[in-house]
């Protein structure tokens, strides 16, 4: 598959556009990744509002019944629930790995085993999440790119 890729003006929207023959798996597939990657959250910092990128997201964590959107440097907090959030983000590559944690899956580095069944997912940012042992084949389903 030939790839082509343009640069346009800032004043302009971005646009993917696929010429295929047929609409394969492996289009389907390219076309799921592409919208997986879109959208934003928002949350706040110092009562001040934002608007997260999910590309942004490394994970999300719940506290004390609040939910915090953590990201390279920056903690939010969301006025949504784990179990909203989780909903949201279901086909944007992000996946429940304990009772307290959703992890974007694009942000893991390795994978190591841990004590009792349970997994160290390392992020690209250097930090460290405990993945439940309730949730390892989930998240051996979900790499392998199984729904």
């Amino acid at each position: 598959m030939l790839t082509k890729i343009t640069k346009i003006e800032r004043d302009k929207p971005e646009m993917l556009e696929i010429h295929c023959h047929a609409v394969s798996d492996e289009v389907r597939e390219i076309v799921a990744f592409v919208k997986s990657r879109q959208g934003q959250l928002s949350g706040t910092i110092d009562e001040r509002q934002y608007e997260i990128s999910v590309t942004d997201i490394f994970y999300i964590e719940t506290v004390d019944n609040r939910s915090f959107i953590c990201t390279k440097g920056k903690v939010y907090e969301s006025k949504q629930k784990l179990y909203e959030l989780e909903d949201i983000l279901k086909e944007k590559h992000f996946l429940r790995v304990s009772k307290s944690v959703i992890l974007n899956l694009m942000k893991i580095s390795s994978i190591e085993p841990a004590l009792n069944g349970r997994f160290t997912a390392v992020l690209s940012s250097g930090e460290q999440i405990i993945i439940s042992r309730k949730y390892v084949p989930e998240l051996k389903k979900a790499l392998k790119g199984e729904k």
